[in-house]
């Protein structure tokens, strides 16, 4: 009895281990074996399928970016031991029957933004589009922006909620439209960027215009020329409703109804479909990924075309196009906007000329930096420097060749500094891209800190200030010039340095000089023509100005002196708004300037969420150093 009591006591315990882990491998089983029932019931929406033609304008209420969002992670949930199947590009009718989701606060962006960037990561282009509300032929800001993916999903962003700084743009939103790797196409979509970096400052790059891909594909006919609709109507078989009151409805309505959602949707819709079937890319090609569905395919694909504003060139035969155009250019005080063919706004041309974004600057012929390097005699790095600088001093034979890759020169004589540290932010090589998004074919330099205020600062804060000097692409420069427009106009107000005012204006325009002109002018080209009391009121006026007396005769060589009057005299109130704001910065000594500086370092990051300063960047950068070599009490002398 004392051996068979531990033996029953192990053998039950045994049997009992052994039945209890078989009842959780059933209950296991019995699940794993659900799955995929519930996983039909999911509704995945990368694989778009036609809805119903007739719902109403609550039901587009109710499709709200949450709901799409947490069928996606139902769906993904469910997969568990199957994988995803290669996704399907849609048909023409599969893409046009997706409802929109509309936009109108960051929390319902953020809430949409997941299941946006898995269909970027699948297909990275957006259909792109924009609406306006138009007041006696002027258009009024961008209220209704609308992008559309590959699979259909539409998503209207209102962005009325977001003028005036009333709610900040979501950084993910800010990001998709700058993406360089993100295709945004469209008719017109390059002028819609320009709007919307006019009137919100955000930048738009990577667009491609479907009029130059349906010139340069030629596989089909355009027969009623080059408008969205037209473009639809040839390609795709679909009729897009252009009718006057859509097209100029009210876009800054507190609700917008079904049919203004549902026009505003297809512009977008039919966009991506556009593009899809110009590039061969139909849903009976198979699978995205044996089409080319990376960045770089589709790029090569549109090469020569991104970011080009159409310009109604190479059209070849297409004469309906031609007279379109024709038609459009005979109309001086408005034009059909060649954008989307659906606002009647002034025409902002002159010489039917379009102005490329970031006008009055162009894009750099040669790289800024050559991140060649100049050392001290002991052999200490000094600074970077570009190859013609590096090369000087090999010229003048104070400096010896050290290397070739990289290019080094070593000094033969001891320079005036050194730097403090060998973490010096001009001893960092730095890329030739813009800082914002990392375009690497087109850029222009950007003073951080305006030129108009940097040139009072004193010398002590201008010398080796390319601290401040930073590359940007076109459009992210247009784009930071309206953000510092904004900055510019708090400054105005906060140290009564107006803009643009008769205190801001260099030279103002003298009336009574000007009414003499003309009085002269009238009697040299009129004269006896001229009624006998009007002619004798027009020389009363010359001669007061001339101090000449009444009895005194006007001669040819006066009416010519008084004929030729500069009517522009100098404003001896005049006090430039940099000068002005400096002045008040600087009574507080160098610790006000450097505040100055601060805040135009921080409001470029705040404003433009740069992804690629170069190494060591600051807002700060040489404060601490200024401290150290001349005190807080150094005496400011302004330029």
């Amino acid at each position: 009895m004392s051996h068979r009591g531990p033996l029953t006591a192990v053998i039950t315990t045994v049997l009992g281990a052994t039945l209890g882990g078989l009842l959780v491998w059933r209950v296991y089983r019995t699940r794993r074996k659900r799955l995929p029932s519930i996983q039909k019931v999911a509704d995945p929406v990368e694989a778009p399928h036609p809805v119903e033609k007739e719902f109403t304008a609550a039901e587009y209420q109710y499709i709200q970016p949450q709901n799409l969002v947490e069928k996606e992670f139902k769906a993904v949930e469910c997969q568990t031991a199957q994988l995803p199947p290669p996704v399907q590009i849609p048909s023409s009718e599969q893409l046009l029957g997706v409802k929109p989701v509309m936009v109108s606060s960051e929390e319902e962006w953020q809430q949409l933004w997941p299941l946006m960037q898995k269909e970027l990561s699948v297909f990275p282009v957006l259909g792109l589009d924009c609406e306006w509300v138009s007041v006696k032929g002027q258009a009024s800001a961008v209220s209704l922006l609308q992008m559309a993916s590959y699979s259909g999903l539409c998503v209207l962003v209102r962005l009325l909620p977001f003028r005036s700084g009333q709610q900040a743009f979501p950084l993910s939103l800010i990001e998709v439209l700058r993406d360089p790797h993100v295709l945004k196409v469209g008719v017109g979509c390059y002028e819609d960027g320009k709007r919307l970096t006019r009137d919100y400052g955000l930048s738009l790059t990577c667009t491609v215009d479907l009029r130059y891909l349906a010139l340069r594909q030629r596989q089909a006919t355009v027969n009623n020329g080059l408008s969205l609709k037209s473009l639809a109507a040839d390609l795709l078989n679909v009729s897009l409703d252009k009718s006057l009151g859509l097209r100029c409805s009210d876009w800054e309505a507190d609700q917008l109804t079904l049919e203004q959602m549902t026009y505003a949707a297809r512009d977008a819709q039919v966009s991506i479909a556009l593009f899809l079937h110009l590039l061969g890319l139909r849903s009976d090609a198979g699978p995205a990924s044996s089409s080319g569905s990376s960045y770089s395919e589709l790029a090569a694909r549109c090469q020569g075309l991104v970011d080009v504003p159409f310009r109604g060139r190479g059209d070849g035969d297409d004469r309906a196009a031609d007279g379109e155009r024709r038609r459009r250019t005979r109309k001086p005080p408005t034009y059909e906007s060649p954008e989307s063919g659906d606002q009647q706004v002034p025409d902002p041309r002159k010489n039917n000329k379009r102005k490329p974004l970031g006008v009055g600057y162009s894009a750099r012929k040669s790289p800024l930096y050559d991140n060649c390097f100049l050392h001290a005699p002991d052999g200490q790095p000094l600074c970077t420097c570009d190859k013609k600088k590096a090369k000087w001093y090999l010229d003048k034979g104070i400096g010896v060749l050290q290397s070739e890759e990289p290019f080094v020169v070593r000094l033969l004589f001891e320079p005036s500094g050194r730097p403090d540290s060998q973490q010096d932010y001009y001893l960092t090589a730095k890329e030739n891209l813009c800082v914002v998004c990392g375009k690497a074919d087109s850029y222009i330099r950007k003073n951080i800190v305006p030129h108009e205020y940097r040139r009072h600062f004193p010398t002590e804060m201008k010398d080796h200030n390319s601290h401040d000097i930073l590359l940007l692409c076109t459009s992210c420069h247009a784009a930071s010039n309206v953000h510092d427009s904004f900055l510019k106009q708090q400054l105005a107000e906060e140290f009564a340095a107006p803009q643009g005012c008769e205190e801001g204006v260099r030279l103002l325009e003298d009336s009574d000089r000007r009414r003499v002109r003309s009085a002269a002018r009238a009697l040299l080209t009129a004269g006896d023509g001229l009624p006998e009391q009007r002619r004798e009121e027009l020389q009363v006026l010359i001669k007061s100005f001339l101090n000449m007396n009444e009895r005194q005769e006007l001669t040819d060589e006066a009416l010519q002196q008084a004929a030729g009057l500069e009517t522009r005299i100098f404003n001896e109130a005049y006090v430039p708004h940099g000068l002005k704001v400096v002045r008040a910065h600087a009574e507080q000594g160098l610790l006000g300037l450097m505040d100055l500086e601060r805040r135009w370092r921080q409001h470029f990051l705040t404003a433009m969420h740069p992804r690629h300063l170069p190494p060591l960047w600051s807002v700060d950068h040489n404060h601490s150093k200024f401290l150290r070599k001349y005190g807080e009490d150094l005496p400011i002398k302004l330029n």
